[in-house]
């Protein structure tokens, strides 16, 4: 098992969520060498005692656990399966963990590469935003093998509180698909509530009190409702990531023979979003794009 006494941490991604969950790692005691493309991001978790890399490959080296949280496939490919990558510097008995939204076959790929060269690996997406990234309270969904996942399972606990294993490898990327789809089509009926609301002439404030604590209860009611009724669109989870994510999970369904209408309407419309200039915000911004097609705007 890891623990703070005998397991180097390596991470990789200091992004909105990467940050909260590497200080995390910092504060329960674990030695940490961080890499992130821009220094000054990871500069918070300098000053809080964590070592710095140069590369992928020098945090491997560094490190008997690896974990990644970076933005897109591309990313992910780069970071694990580039010549300065993960896989390069890692020896064998290494664990590598990616808690990147990415595509499930390059998962697999990933997975079978490492365990060439004597070198594990888990897919383990997150769930929760940003609130679940500083509190520790994230749903983690892990693929790969079970005894790994039972290894690093005291690694989890810092970063999550339902912590899950799905399956063979890409199963948890599999598994964070259900999550965005269910997600994508909860925020339209959110934000079309909202929109409802207002045009009723309800006070929205009280209209959350009632639905909130009814059969619609959810964590997106709960979180991110109430930043829309204060225009605080910051993001917990960036619109052009999730379009990103909805993307993954349609090329899947076309793998599968499926047909999942909702899920290209959700689609839809966060790229409309995100063409009208948002998509560096949270993903509760797609009531800026559906106030634009009903041309009002919420408290204006």
């Amino acid at each position: 098992m890891v623990n703070a006494g005998n397991t180097r941490i390596g991470w990789i991604g200091t992004g909105v969520m990467g940050l909260s969950m590497c200080s995390r790692i910092i504060d329960a005691g674990y030695d940490v060498t961080v890499y992130n493309r821009t220094k000054e991001k990871a500069e918070p978790l300098l000053q809080k005692g964590a070592h710095w890399a140069d590369s992928p490959s020098e945090v491997a080296v560094k490190s008997d656990v690896v974990v990644t949280i970076v933005g897109f496939p591309e990313d992910v490919r780069q970071v694990y399966l580039d010549e300065k990558g993960l896989i390069e510097g890692s020896r064998p008995g290494t664990i590598l963990i990616d808690m990147t939204t990415t595509e499930p076959a390059l998962a697999c790929t990933i997975y079978e590469r490492a365990k060439s060269k004597g070198v594990h690996f888990l897919d383990a997406p997150v769930s929760g935003g940003d609130v679940g990234a500083r509190e520790g309270t994230l749903s983690i969904m892990v693929g790969g093998d079970r005894e790994i996942f039972e290894t690093v399972h005291p690694l989890l606990t810092i970063l999550g509180k339902n912590i899950v294993y799905q399956g063979k490898a890409g199963s948890g990327q599999h598994t964070k698909m259900c999550n965005q789809i269910v997600i994508a089509g909860t925020m339209i009926g959110i934000c079309e509530a909202l929109l409802y609301g207002y045009k009723a002439g309800l006070d929205l404030t009280e209209v959350l009190k009632s639905i909130a604590r009814g059969a619609a209860a959810c964590w997106s009611l709960d979180n991110l409702a109430p930043r829309i009724l204060t225009r605080n669109f910051d993001p917990g989870f960036f619109v052009e990531h999730f379009i990103k994510d909805l993307g993954i999970a349609l090329k899947e369904a076309e793998r599968m023979n499926l047909a999942l209408p909702g899920l290209s309407l959700a689609r839809q419309l966060y790229v409309a979003a995100r063409a009208q200039g948002h998509g560096h915000k949270g993903t509760h911004a797609l009531i800026l794009a559906l106030e634009h097609l009903s041309g009002l705007k919420i408290f204006s």
